[in-house]
């Protein structure tokens, strides 16, 4: 809480958080903007992988594109293999490659971009969203090491350090679902939540 003067006494006077953090409406629009994007990102990765529709899931050996088809996780198809036993590269190549295609490791994937997707886009639980998703996205720096374009810098690292300050700025309190979900009495008493 901040004191105001007016005329001469000193009261105590609520000042929005957003406002003496110096969020302007355009700055929160911005964020919102920004989480919204990356939610759908996330659910996209998701619903590519399970149906195979052909962005990054889809594709034969050859270069065929076969949506819907075998490559689909709801047909049997590996979220999870292809990247990791083809791509994987560095200091942890043969990790990787043992795990690739393991269903436990399907299933987190999986889960993870569905969970972490559907939080960012509704703008609730931003904090178990945030730690999740830079887990998610270090894990997934971690497959190809070092980057090919810098030598250690990439777009992993770079969607880690956005979600973390998402959480850190309420960003799903700007055209999410944040405030409401912040009045749950759960959440209240459980900030991680938040």
């Amino acid at each position: 809480m901040a004191t105001m003067h007016h005329r001469g006494s000193e009261l105590p006077t609520p000042v929005s958080t957003e406002l003496a953090a110096g969020h302007t409406p355009a700055t929160r629009g911005a964020l919102g903007v920004l989480r919204i994007g990356f939610g759908l990102t996330f659910l996209w990765a998701f619903f590519d992988k399970l149906l195979a529709l052909g962005f990054h899931t889809g594709y034969d050996h050859e270069g065929i594109l076969d949506r819907f088809g075998d490559a689909a996780w709801i047909n049997g198809g590996s979220p999870t293999e292809g990247f990791l036993a083809f791509g994987a590269d560095g200091p942890f190549k043969e990790f990787y490659n043992g795990i690739a295609g393991d269903a436990w490791a399907d299933w987190l994937f999986m889960a993870g971009l569905l969970g972490i997707g559907a939080a960012l886009t509704l703008g609730v639980t931003m904090r178990l969203a945030a730690a999740a998703g830079t887990l998610l996205y270090v894990l997934m720096w971690t497959v190809v090491l070092p980057p090919e374009n810098h030598p250690f810098l990439d777009e992993h690292l770079l969607g880690a350090a956005t979600l973390v300050v998402l959480a850190l700025t309420y960003a799903g309190d700007t055209w999410g679902f944040g405030k409401v979900w912040a009045r749950v009495p759960l959440v209240r008493e459980y900030a991680i939540l938040r």
